[in-house]
């Protein structure tokens, strides 16, 4: 079985990593002709505008939108929960062309900024169910999407509950403003999933099988040996942020 991951920018490299860990073929896809024979696509995080413009230099969006019509599953993160989304608000001027598929409305830049990226344990009952494990992610958010609704045939598969003293800009272009106190971060419907978070930037590995298990008909992949990961990234974790920590730093450098 061969899982493809959308190569065109991103983190592709990371999600490839992570599916030879599982010893699940992993092909690199920038042209149309490498969709054919994979059992499944992912569609990295990344710059979204910067991927839709070289998906369409290179013609790729008929052959994507026909990769998902034939209900092969399709994994965006990120970048590629946008891609997914039927509808997309808080776009560049001008806009992007969206795959689609997913009936959701996704703020392409909810979180703010890169310098408001941020990781938390989030809660994921949907994943336990299905993965077991502990009852949190450690998701990891860059300059993320949020999915702000969704049509009764998506389920949810996490939700992210903002802070008290939560201030994003994006609330200004929400209907009903004023009584969001969560938002969306994961979903499925049919063949599709997407995540607002980085699941290819951490050591669990839950959410890959999960969508390995949808690649399988619903069967639990029996991995095989490790395949090679030579010229790839390491699959670990990243050192915990701390507010403590940058507090510190902060005070030594301001003291010389």
């Amino acid at each position: 079985m061969a899982v493809g991951v959308l190569a065109l920018q991103g983190s592709f490299r990371e999600h490839i990593a992570c599916l030879r860990k599982l010893g699940v073929e992993a092909v690199e896809v920038r042209k149309a002709e490498q969709l054919e024979g994979l059992a499944g696509l992912i569609i990295p995080g990344g710059e979204s505008t910067t991927m839709a413009k070289l998906a369409e230099h290179y013609h790729l969006f008929p052959s994507l939108r026909e990769f998902g019509a034939s209900g092969k599953p399709i994994w965006g993160t990120c970048a590629g929960l946008i891609f997914l989304a039927d509808k997309a608000v808080g776009q560049k001027a001008g806009g992007q062309d969206l795959l689609g598929g997913l009936d959701c409305t996704v703020h392409r830049n909810f979180f703010g900024c890169q310098l408001n990226s941020f990781e938390t344990q989030l809660p994921v009952p949907a994943l336990v169910s299905e993965e077991g494990g502990p009852s949190s992610f450690r998701a990891v958010f860059i300059r993320a999407p949020a999915i702000t609704e969704a049509g009764p045939s998506v389920e949810v598969l996490a939700e992210y509950t903002l802070p008290s003293n939560f201030q994003a800009s994006a609330l200004d272009q929400v209907e009903g403003q004023e009584e969001l106190q969560k938002v969306i971060v994961a979903v499925r419907q049919k063949n599709l999933m997407a995540t607002a978070f980085h699941p290819e930037l951490t050591s669990d590995m839950r959410w890959h099988r999960y969508f390995l298990k949808m690649v399988n008909g619903g069967k639990n992949l029996e991995c095989r040996k490790e395949s090679s990961m030579m010229g790839l990234p390491q699959v670990k974790d990243l050192p915990i942020f701390r507010e403590a920590d940058h507090l510190s730093f902060d005070n030594d450098f301001d003291q010389g």
